[in-house]
C-alpha cells in the first residue's frame, strides 16, 4: 500500500434527498427525482469536479423506515445505478452496497466484476451482512439469523469471492484469431469451492477486471465487524460522535489488521454531516430549520429501531430511562449503531424529542455545522489526530449541499494541502493508494473442459 500522507480521502454518500432526515421538506431538495437515474448523474458528476474519491450509495432489502410515510421511501437498485453513472463520468469511484447474507458469491462476483469492466476499474463493493429482521422477512425467514452467524457466511463469502475473481489469470485471453484460441485453458480454473454455506465450482464467467478485484469496504463497528474488517476490508466506513472515540476505533481496527499482516490497512472514513453557512449564523440557522421540518412520528420510529426497544410508550419532552435500555448482546440487528446511541442516551441524559433532532442529520453519524472554514478545521483535526484517513461526507440536503461542499469545503482543504487537486490515477483503487491484487496464479492450473 501506498499513502500520500498530505491528502485525505473524501467519498460522497449519496441518499436522495439528503441524509437529513427532514431534507424532503426542505425548499431546496428534490425528491421528486429519487428514481431519476439523470439526477445521480448529475450528482455524481458534481462530486467527480470536486475530485472526490468515490461515491456510495447505501442499501437495504426492505422499505427504509417502514410505512410511517415520514421521509422518503424506495429508490433505484444500487447495481442498477452504478453502470449508468460509469458512462457519465470518467473518474470517479463507484462503491454499491450489497448484502452477503441474501446473495449468493457467484452472482455479485460477476456483478461487481461486471462493473469494474465498464467502469474502467472504478468499482467498489460496501459488505454488508444486513441488520433488520424486515429484511429477513423478505428472504422466507420469520427471524433474523444470528449475528455470529451472519459474519461467518460473510467470511465465506468474500473467500469464494476473490476466489471466483483470480479464477482468469490476467494473460488469460489470448486472442489468437490465426489460431483459433481466445482463451488460454491453462490460463482459467476451477475453484472447486465446498464449505459450510456455498458449494461453487467456477471459474466465473467474466474476465478478470481491471482492478482484479472491487475496492472491498465494510461498515459495521461491532466486535464482529471490526475483526472482519481487520482481516478484509480495504476501507471501513465508521460512525463516531467524538475524537476519543474515533481514536480508539482507527486504533482498535489498525492493529487487528496488522495482526493478519494488513499494516496500514484499512483506511478509515467517518461518516460526517457537513451543515454549511456563509456564516456560523447562517449554518446554524439551516439547522434549526431542518430540525423544526422533522417529522416526529418517524423520528421515533428510527429510534426505536435502533435501540430494539418500543418508545411509543414515552414522553417525547421525558428522559429515556437507561434501564429499559437492552445490552448489546441483546441486539441481532445493527449492534454498532445502537451502541453509539444507546450511549448518547446514557452520556447526556437527553429527552426522547432531543435525541430525535440530534440524530435527525445523520442517524448517529457526526453532524458539523459552520462556516466553510469551520468544516475544514474539523475535518483536519480529526485527520492529524489519527481519527480518520478522510470522511464520508452526508450532505444534508442534495443537490445543494453536496454542491456548496464541493464549491466551498474542497478548496479550502486544497489551499491547506489536505486534498487533491487533479486526480493522478484512474482507478478506485489508485484514488485510495491500494495496490491491484495478484491473480494468484503462480502454478499453471488446467480447468475442466
Amino acid at each position: 500500500m501506498t499513502t500520500d500522507q498530505r491528502h485525505l480521502h473524501l467519498n460522497a454518500f449519496l441518499m436522495a434527498p439528503g441524509h437529513h432526515d427532514a431534507a424532503w421538506r426542505h425548499p431546496a431538495s428534490q425528491p421528486h427525482r429519487v428514481t431519476d437515474i439523470t439526477y445521480f448523474q448529475q450528482l455524481a458528476q458534481t462530486a467527480e469536479r470536486g475530485k472526490f474519491d468515490s461515491i456510495f450509495f447505501a442499501d437495504g432489502l426492505a422499505l427504509w423506515g417502514g410505512r410511517t410515510g415520514g421521509n422518503v421511501s424506495g429508490g433505484l437498485e444500487p447495481l442498477t445505478v452504478l453502470p449508468a453513472i460509469a458512462v457519465a463520468t470518467t473518474h470517479i469511484g463507484l462503491i454499491a452496497t450489497a448484502s452477503t447474507t441474501f446473495n449468493e458469491p457467484f452472482h455479485l462476483a460477476r456483478r461487481f466484476s461486471s462493473l469494474d469492466h465498464v467502469s474502467g476499474g472504478r468499482a467498489g463493493w460496501n459488505i454488508v451482512t444486513s441488520g433488520t429482521v424486515n429484511e429477513a422477512n423478505n428472504f422466507n425467514l420469520d427471524e433474523h439469523i444470528d449475528h455470529a452467524v451472519r459474519y461467518q457466511r460473510a467470511a465465506e463469502f468474500l473467500d469464494v469471492a476473490t476466489r471466483l475473481w483470480d479464477s482468469w489469470a490476467d494473460d488469460a485471453v489470448v486472442l489468437d484469431k490465426e489460431a483459433g484460441v481466445y482463451a488460454d485453458p491453462e490460463r482459467l480454473r476451477e475453484i472447486e469451492h465446498a464449505g459450510s454455506f456455498f458449494k461453487v465450482r467456477g471459474p466465473l464467467n467474466v474476465q478478470r477486471s481491471p482492478q482484479g478485484w472491487p475496492l472491498l469496504v465494510q461498515a459495521g463497528s461491532s466486535e464482529d465487524g471490526k475483526e472482519f474488517a481487520a482481516r478484509y476490508a480495504e476501507a471501513v466506513f465508521t460512525a463516531q460522535q467524538t475524537l476519543a472515540e474515533a481514536q480508539r476505533f482507527a486504533k482498535d481496527v489498525k492493529a487487528r489488521a496488522a495482526a493478519y499482516g494488513r499494516e496500514g490497512l484499512p483506511v478509515i472514513l467517518p461518516g460526517i454531516c457537513p451543515i454549511i453557512g456563509a456564516t456560523e449564523a447562517e449554518a446554524r440557522a439551516l439547522e434549526d430549520e431542518l430540525t423544526e421540518l422533522q417529522v416526529i412520528d418517524y423520528g421515533l420510529g428510527q429510534l426505536s429501531n435502533m435501540l430494539n426497544l418500543d418508545l411509543a410508550g414515552y414522553g417525547l419532552d421525558e428522559r429515556l430511562p437507561e434501564d429499559v435500555l437492552p445490552s448489546e448482546d441483546q441486539v441481532n440487528g445493527n449492534k454498532s449503531r445502537f451502541t453509539l446511541v444507546a450511549e448518547l442516551v446514557r452520556g447526556e441524559q437527553l429527552t426522547i424529542r432531543q435525541i430525535i433532532a440530534r440524530l435527525g442529520g445523520g442517524r448517529g453519524h457526526r453532524v458539523v455545522t459552520g462556516t466553510p472554514e469551520q468544516i475544514a478545521d474539523a475535518l483536519e483535526s480529526w485527520f492529524h489526530a489519527g481519527a480518520a484517513d478522510g470522511f464520508n461526507i452526508m450532505p444534508p440536503i442534495l443537490p445543494t449541499g453536496l454542491t456548496d461542499f464541493v464549491d466551498h469545503v474542497v478548496p479550502e482543504l486544497q489551499r491547506r494541502g489536505l486534498f487533491r487537486t487533479e486526480y493522478t490515477g484512474t482507478t478506485l483503487r489508485d484514488h485510495y493508494g491500494l495496490s491491484r491484487p495478484a491473480d494468484h496464479f503462480s502454478e499453471r492450473v488446467l480447468a475442466s473442459a
